[in-house]
């Protein structure tokens, strides 16, 4: 089966993905050029788009009642606004001298060519799955798209045991370590760090520990899976380290995300150092014009390091697509990068970052003071007054905001957007100090608590200059 190249008076635009930024580019795209002059065709090898990700260990847990709840806008929907999406169809070659893309219809098993004048990649990430023995056992599941969540939740339905353990105790773990014990299980978690949240620094990461602990989770750190041990029915029954077995009727793999750049990849497209696509301000695809790629599968500036890094968010994904659409669509748009804001929770913790961690200013050859302080989201005399603790690094001498943790109660997590704004904007930790924020006694101290450790920072730059 062969399709026919583009027709002269209009362009085809081919998206690769039918997620956030491919579903993004494509109707950005659309509102900016109607169906006479663009064509557009999508594939997608999954059964969904345009899903929130980020949600399914809510959906898991309990929180999310239905699983359409995470689904922003349906295949239906996307063919009404005449978007060519083709559905369990997965592109399997990428020829780009010849400006085409080979598509497999999984369904029907077919092959065939579709050319573009201009091609979004768009292909996400895919869940590690380190290579040992009995990771592909039955009863073990990564959580990345609409279709791993449904496959788990039909587990726990469909299993007796009522033992769970998670591999990793990144932002994914310490979710579904939550998710399974909102459903009633017995979750142990085994991670290879000092603490959970490796995105935070050891001492910050130490407060979730003691929080999952407070939920009943067992905590196993400094710990190196060697194998996922089977029964006699091929299921997984445990899963082993080097010092001990730890039953599970149910394992979760959380130990994170790749860019899923394979196809790209043998395209010879540019890749950076962690595996993802290397794009230009305005997403596209370095030193092809009509290229542009966004989501879980590029690499992107940090604001504050000067690095490449690969972040894979929804908030990120979404931008790069309007970004994608609108360039590609006749207009104009950049996408300058991120200073790495991430906020999650545990039961009622929680959990925030942005900027740089203490072991991120050394690889990136700052010197740099720390300050941690303790405060609260309220005034003290305020009922409902929680606790929460803030850490700020700050660059020696000039005094540069280089990154901020948060960890506390309700109230704490959101105050991490003052730090990102401040982090963007390249401000001083003193010019942080006179920052304008809002105060009243029911949302915050009269001084509020990064303005505490931002005043704080300021005492050790000082000192630090003497």
């Amino acid at each position: 089966m062969s399709m026919s190249s583009t027709s002269s008076t209009r362009e085809r635009l081919v998206v690769i993905g039918g997620d956030a930024a491919g579903m993004s580019a494509a109707s950005q795209a659309r509102r900016l050029k109607g169906p006479d002059e663009l064509e557009i065709v999508a594939f997608e090898r999954g059964r969904f788009t345009s899903y929130s990700a980020c949600g399914i260990p809510y959906w898991v847990g309990g929180d999310v009642g239905e699983r359409d709840d995470l689904i922003a806008r349906t295949p239906e929907q996307h063919r009404e606004r005449a978007i060519d999406l083709r559905m369990r169809t997965e592109v399997v070659r990428l020829d780009v001298p010849g400006r085409r893309v080979l598509a497999r219809d999984l369904e029907a098993g077919e092959e065939y060519w579709t050319s573009y004048d201009k091609l979004v990649i768009a292909t996400g990430a895919r869940p590690l799955r380190p290579a040992l023995p009995g990771i592909d056992a039955p009863g073990v599941h990564g959580v990345q798209t609409l279709g791993d969540g449904q496959a788990l939740i039909d587990t726990l339905a469909g299993t007796a045991g009522r033992r769970a353990v998670v591999i990793g105790a990144g932002y994914i773990g310490v979710e579904m370590a939550e998710a399974l014990v909102n459903r009633g299980y017995e979750v142990t978690v085994v991670n290879r760090g000092k603490e959970p949240m490796s995105t935070l620094d050891p001492d910050m990461g130490r407060l979730v520990h003691d929080a999952m602990t407070g939920m009943g989770i067992t905590m196993v750190n400094d710990a190196e899976v060697t194998k996922i041990l089977t029964a006699d029915d091929g299921r997984a029954r445990a899963v082993a380290t080097e010092d001990a077995e730890y039953p599970a009727d149910v394992v979760v793999l959380g130990i994170g995300v790749r860019p899923e750049t394979a196809l790209a990849g043998e395209a010879g497209l540019p890749l950076g150092e962690h595996g993802g696509l290397l794009t230009d301000l305005a997403m596209r695809v370095r030193g092809h014009d009509d290229i542009w790629s966004g989501g879980d599968c590029v690499e992107v500036r940090d604001l504050v390091s000067g690095r490449e890094r690969h972040i894979a968010l929804g908030t990120h994904a979404n931008k790069h697509g309007q970004v994608i659409g609108s360039n590609a669509g006749g207009g104009y748009a950049t996408f300058p990068g991120v200073v790495g804001t991430a906020v999650s929770k545990v039961c009622d913790l929680e959990i925030a970052r942005t900027g740089l961690r203490e072991k991120d200013a050394l690889a990136a050859g700052l010197r740099f003071v720390t300050v941690t302080i303790e405060s609260t989201s309220r005034a003290g005399y305020y009922p409902g007054a929680a606790p929460m603790k803030v850490k700020m690094i700050a660059e020696r001498r000039t005094g540069r905001l280089l990154g901020v943790q948060i960890v506390g109660r309700e109230g704490a997590g959101k105050r991490v957007d003052v730090a990102a704004v401040a982090l963007t904007a390249q401000m001083t930790v003193e010019q942080m100090t006179a920052l304008d924020l809002g105060y009243a006694p029911p949302f915050s101290p009269v001084w509020d608590p990064v303005l505490v450790a931002a005043r704080k920072a300021v005492a050790a730059v000082r000192a630090d200059r003497t």
